[in-house]
């Protein structure tokens, strides 16, 4: 480099702004220019002195800087090249000469021309030992940093070798390292040489850790790449070995592809090399293999499952209650567990996944709330039906080396679903059959496991999937078929049926909206009166659920839409006097109560898979050989209740008022109506020892009166299931008085309170008890009447009855 007179350079020169740049004094540069103010300032310099201003702009993207967008310090250079290039740019090559900073800008157009005052270096007072320590040390990490740094020049090493200026050491450093811009900058701006080494040597130090760490990422990507090398090479042998075999093209290609998707997915290694394994094995048949299409549809599957995959769930307890009340009326019980469940999964963070099992009659919404709990909860839904399953491998699936084998349903819910969190529904669990293909309630036990479930094997599938966060719920309509080692893993809700004002709930606000959109059916168009719907419920549906309810109201939509679309009518509005015209005659008749006191005639309670009936009971005596006839297709269970019934009377005849020797000149026929209806169960017992005992005695019984209750052959009266549904039946029959086991007292409280409001119920251990209230004529059942008169006083109350055996004056009840 040739010497320059610092002293003659003048201070008015041209500014040229450098993006991402900075040039050092005593170092040469080359860059291009293309901004037309930055080509005209660098004519103008080679017209004058060839001194210019370079200074770089603080932000890159700024095209048009201003004196506040270029740094504080620049450098005063001389350009000694340039060389035009197509396109209006030129490429130049400068030399620095001195640091200098702005003292004023004399023009901004058609370039910038200022005033530049030079920075001299301070003369700082410094020892040779340590001006040769200063030196050494920086040039030790000089030559640690280029034993990491790419494409370090051999004349770069040895410059920074020989040097013995730091000023001059520390300039050079930085204008032949990379380093980040703004780092060069602050070298540049300190205009003392110690402070500026030292700076160099904390810049060496940090580039240096950088490298270190770099290289050993490269390394290890060197040697997987080496790796996928070394498999891209053998696999392209395969292909050319396979081409002159005549085997198919694309073989290697899918198995590229499968080994891509089983690294993606990031499984413990003895997962990924099982199915690593199994792409190999592809890569090795021919394509028209019988064995290759299983080996696909294998590795298929198992990569289409959502190892990692979840949803995030929703914490906001109050917008979950929000979606369940809207898509819902009723299900109190579902709905506050599926609450509690959020609340503490909001809290714990890590809860496993639970099984639920909805108990109800059909049509109560238990299948259809399942979706509004997966939409509360913010998870993927996803359905299967057990009914009529009677195969294990429904539900673990068939070994693979079967033709045409598959996963099980379990598997096959998740992979619909998406995600390893979701929601699904076993419908109808306790309508699972088994026969000598295995049990497949055994094998659900392990699914519905939670201690268990984390490591699921399915047959198909042979890798253990973690179900620990998937939420099972199932529906039954009984629990009485679901095995007893299937029902302990399950919490089980169990849902009455609905009440009439229910029912009329539910269809104003979802079935008559759903039905009218179904049939493009607007408000303005049709109207269905509440009294319209009440009869409906009461006259076309006899249901707990609200299926056939709904079903009729399609049937009026589908009318209405016929008379709208022939131009008719404009519009209907439905009353309850018009249901005859559209739905015909009614298929019911409202249960109504006996008119009058009659003779063995009783009031039963039975509880069917529907809801709760109201159950008649008649007896009748006959002359005859002391013969019991039981009919109305009674099972088992009931006839046998019936002879319970008989003995106890006959070991209470003289108490009761009735000749000890009836059995052998009387017969007794019993008869429950409605023939076509299969029955059974214990809980008719005391209805119909009650029904005989009238019979015998002849002495009518209350018609307002309902029973239920399990009779042995002491009189003792045992307690009964499904008294939520019988209490209801009896609520919708207008009965007044409901007599309960007294062991069944802790289930009113389960009972709907509109219900419970409405009855009386009398409590009772024994079947003395039973006859007061049931036999008219009793001085206690009078006072329980005239009581019931004054303003019905005991409804919704628990009437108790005297533990000890009360034995009614039957001979003043005939008089």
């Amino acid at each position: 480099m040739s010497e320059i007179n610092i002293d003659a350079i003048s201070s008015r020169m041209p500014l040229l702004p450098l993006r991402g740049l900075t040039i050092f004094p005593n170092m040469l540069l080359n860059f291009d220019v293309g901004r037309e103010k930055s080509i005209k300032a660098l004519e103008w310099a080679m017209h004058e002195n060839q001194l210019i201003f370079l200074v770089a702009q603080k932000d890159i993207k700024t095209d048009s800087p201003q004196r506040e967008d270029l740094c504080k310090t620049g450098t005063i250079s001389r350009v000694r090249q340039l060389l035009r290039l197509p396109g209006d740019s030129i490429r130049v090559l400068v030399e620095g000469i001195e640091r200098a900073h702005i003292e004023s800008i004399e023009q901004e157009e058609p370039f910038y021309l200022v005033d530049a005052v030079m920075d001299p270096e301070p003369k700082v007072k410094i020892s040779s030992t340590k001006k040769e320590a200063l030196i050494r040390h920086t040039q030790k990490l000089f030559e640690e940093y280029a034993g990491y740094a790419p494409k370090m020049t051999d004349d770069t090493l040895l410059q920074v070798a020989s040097a013995d200026n730091i000023a001059f050491l520390a300039d050079y450093i930085a204008q032949n390292i990379a380093i980040r811009h703004a780092d060069k900058q602050a070298v540049l701006d300190e205009l003392n040489p110690v402070g500026r080494i030292n700076l160099i040597m904390n810049l060496l130090g940090r580039e240096t850790g950088i490298l270190k760490v770099e290289s050993n990422i490269q390394n290890k990507v060197t040697v997987q790449i080496d790796k996928n090398q070394k498999d891209y090479y053998l696999r392209e042998q395969m292909k050319v070995i396979q081409e002159e075999l005549g085997d198919h093209d694309d073989v290697g290609a899918e198995v590229e592809e499968y080994l891509a998707r089983i690294e993606a997915l990031h499984l413990p290694e003895e997962m990924s090399k099982k199915l690593e394994n199994e792409a190999y094995r592809l890569s090795r048949l021919q394509y028209t293999s019988p064995e290759s299409g299983i080996i696909r549809t294998y590795l298929d599957i198992c990569l289409d499952l959502p190892w990692n995959k979840e949803t995030k769930e929703r914490t906001d307890l109050k917008e979950a209650a929000r979606i369940l009340d809207r898509d819902h009326y009723g299900l109190t019980k579902v709905k506050e567990r599926i609450l509690e469940f959020l609340a503490v999964k909001k809290l714990t963070n890590g809860m496993t996944g639970q099984i639920l099992c909805l108990v109800g009659p059909p049509g109560i919404g238990k299948t259809s709330i399942a979706k509004s709990i997966a939409q509360a909860m913010g998870r993927k839904y996803a359905r299967l039906s057990l009914g009529g399953v009677r195969d294990e491998a429904d539900i673990r699936g068939h070994r693979k080396t079967y033709i045409g084998a598959m996963p099980g349903r379990i598997i096959t819910a998740v992979s619909q679903a998406g995600s390893r969190n979701c929601l699904i529904v076993l419908d109808e669990i306790d309508k699972l059959g088994n026969d000598f293909r295995g049990d497949p309630s055994s094998a659900l036990l392990e699914v519905l496991d939670t201690e268990q479930n984390n490591a699921f094997r399915d047959h198909f599938v042979e890798l253990p999937f973690d179900l620990s966060s998937v939420l099972f719920l199932t529906t039954a309509n009984t629990t009485e078929t679901i095995s007893r080692p299937l029902l302990d893993r399950m919490e089980v809700i169990e849902l009455s049926g609905y009440i009439d004002e229910e029912k009329l709930q539910i269809a104003k606000r979802h079935l008559i909206p759903k039905q009218f959109k179904k049939h493009g059916l607007n408000k303005t168009q049709i109207k269905i009166d509440d009294e319209a719907v009440r009869r409906i419920i009461s006259e076309y549906t006899r249901e707990a659920g609200v299926r056939k309810l709904e079903n009729e109201i399609a049937r009026i939509c589908r009318k209405v839409a016929k008379l709208l679309a022939s131009g008719e009518i404009k519009k209907s509005r439905i009353t309850a006097s018009d249901l005859d015209s559209y739905l015909g005659i009614p298929k019911y008749k409202p249960n109504k109560l006996i008119e009058l006191n009659e003779v063995g005639v009783i009031n039963g309670l039975a509880w069917t898979s529907t809801g709760g009936e109201l159950l008649e009971v008649e007896a009748n005596v006959l002359e005859g050989t002391g013969r019991l006839e039981l009919t109305g297709n009674l099972g088992d269970v009931m006839k046998e209740s019936g002879k319970a019934a008989l003995s106890y009377i006959r070991s209470r005849a003289k108490a009761l008022g009735i000749d000890h020797e009836f059995y052998k000149s009387r017969d007794i026929h019993i008869h429950f109506p409605e023939g076509a209806i299969p029955k059974d169960g214990p809980s008719a017992g005391i209805a119909t020892a009650s029904a005989m005992i009238s019979a015998l005695t002849g002495v009518p019984t209350n018609k307002s009166v309902a029973m239920t209750g399990e009779i042995t052959l002491r009189g003792r009266v045992l307690p009964i299931g499904g008294l939520r549904e019988k209490t209801m039946a009896a609520f919708r029959a207008g009965i007044k008085t409901v007599i309960i086991p007294e062991e069944n007292l802790p289930d009113l409280d389960e009972i709907d309170p509109t219900v419970r409001a409405a009855l009386r119920f009398v409590p009772v251990s024994h079947m003395d008890q039973v006859l007061p209230e049931i036999l008219v004529g009793s001085p206690q059942l009078q006072a329980g009447q005239k009581e019931e008169e004054a303003k019905n006083q005991n409804a919704g109350q628990v009437i108790p009855v005297s533990k000890e055996h009360i034995q009614p004056d039957i001979k003043s009840i005939r008089q």
